[in-house]
Parts: C-alpha cells; structure tokens; sequence
C-alpha cells in the first residue's frame, strides 16, 4: 500500500481533527478506456485513520483499519447531532439534509412572459407582458444538483402513489428539472430555503418552452397556446385535464412501434426514492 500521510492546516473554531476516512475503488489502467461499465457498481473499500498531531500541532493521517459499520452509526450520531431541530411546515413532505420536497397548493398568480419567437394567433402573449394566470398544484423537490418541478393531478397534499405530471411552466425542462439561467440560486438546501425555491419557479420570466414541452399538454395549440389562452380569458382555474402523466409521453414514445409497453408513470414515492441519490 503506498503512503498515504497527508498534511493539513490546523483546524480552528473549537474543532480538532481527530479521523480521517479514505475511499478507495477498483478503476482500469489508465491506458485503457472500457465501455459499458458501470463504475458506480465496482467493487469498493474503505480505511479510517487515526490523526497525529506533532509538536507545532500539526497533523499527519496514521495508519488505518478498515471502516465498520460501527464506526458509521459512530460518526453518523456525531454527525446528526449538529442538525438544528425544524418544526415542518404542513406542505413539506419530506427533509432530509441531502433533499426537501414540498408540494405547493393550486392558486392564481402572477406570470412573466416575455416570448423570444412569440407564434401568430396569440392574444395577450405578443409582448412582454404580466399576467395574472392559475397554476396547478405542483411537487417541487431540491437535492444538491437541481430542482425538480412537477404538477399534481389535484389540489390537495399528495401521498405516496399520487401520478405526477408534467409541470406547465415555461422553465422546467421536459426530464422535470428547472432551467435556472440566470435565476439566482438558492445558498443552503433548507426549509427556510422554500421560498427562494418557489420564487426561481413561479416569479422568473418565461422566454419559451424548452425542447419537448410541446408534447407535454394535450389537446390543440400547445402550451404557450394555453398559456395565452388562461390569461386572455381571466381563467381562475388551470385545465389540469390537459397536462400528460410525467414520464409516459416522450417524442421516442409517439413514434415507438405497434404493441410495445408504454414507460410507466412516476409517482411521488418512486419519485422521491430516485432523488434520494442524486
């Protein structure tokens, strides 16, 4: 085993670094490039060290012993215990230090529009324009790496095999995920975050649809149509009816062949086990 003795600056703030934990994973040569391998599933090992500190109290990573799963409820106790208690609002429905996913009720708000290519027949979209317009009920869920914007079927708070569908807003990418641009991101993933969150989806301005949101509506004359259509007439409720489930209906899927299965629907639990890794 080659040497691992790493040096650091001396930790401050009433903290001494006192472990260290090393990773280590099966990888090819670096001359060869494999393909179809899945490096996520190879085989895995991991060491903790203790810390050596010298005279100037400087520290040094000492030798190891491989990691158990004691010393991961160890660390892991250690760990939760610098969470501060929240009390949860009653629309989060799950958080978690790596994912919050809350649902927002149905309720007529303000919209930016400010269409780059804007199609012929619209009747207030022409130009940039606000507009009050009704939004469905949505699921919104944040992890490290995005947020995931989604419409529920009803205005009410969803449960675990709730059928999500594709979100209306402009913004929000045909896979679920927000087109953040040049909207500010939130700092911290928190509760007191929510807001932020919510303001990125429904307060940001909305330039067209992205690729494949076309087909994530039913009916004639596509989601900016719609979306025209609600704020022209003064409409107090969004047709819910004419959003697709999430997941069953991709550009791939309109042209798959005669007799193959359908992608099945995403629910709110499949959901929300899927991001737990991400």
């Amino acid at each position: 085993m080659s040497d691992h003795s790493s040096y650091f600056e001396a930790s401050g703030g009433g903290l001494v670094l006192t472990n260290a934990i090393l990773l280590y994973r099966n990888e090819p040569p670096r001359n060869i490039r494999t393909y179809g391998t899945n490096r996520e599933a190879a085989p895995a090992f991991a060491s903790i060290h203790s810390v050596e500190h010298d005279s100037e109290g400087q520290p040094t990573i000492a030798a190891g012993i491989p990691l158990s799963r004691a010393h991961l409820r160890q660390w892991t106790q250690a760990l939760g215990r610098t969470v501060v208690p929240e009390i949860l609002p009653d629309n989060v429905l799950v958080a978690h230090p790596d994912m919050i996913a809350w649902w927002v009720p149905a309720r007529v708000r303000p919209a930016y529009f400010a269409l780059s290519s804007p199609p012929t027949g619209l009747r207030l979209l022409t130009a940039r324009t606000t507009v009050p317009v009704p939004y469905p009920a949505h699921l919104l869920v944040a992890t490290r790496s995005g947020l995931g914007v989604y419409a529920l079927p009803a205005n009410a708070r969803p449960r675990a095999d709730t059928e999500l569908l594709h979100s209306p807003v402009l913004n929000v990418f045909i896979n679920g995920s927000l087109c953040w641009g040049n909207i500010p991101k939130p700092k911290a993933l928190s509760i007191a975050s929510i807001p932020e969150y919510e303001s990125a989806v429904f307060d940001s301005w909305s330039t067209h649809p992205n690729p494949g949101q076309e087909l994530t509506v039913r009916g004639k004359g596509g989601i900016v149509r719609l979306w025209d259509d609600l704020g022209a007439r003064g409409a107090r409720h969004f047709p819910v009816r004419r959003l697709k489930p999430f997941g069953a209906t991709t550009r791939t899927q309109a042209r798959r062949p005669a007799g193959t299965q359908a992608r099945a629907t995403m629910n709110v639990g499949r959901l929300i086990a899927m991001s737990a890794g991400t």
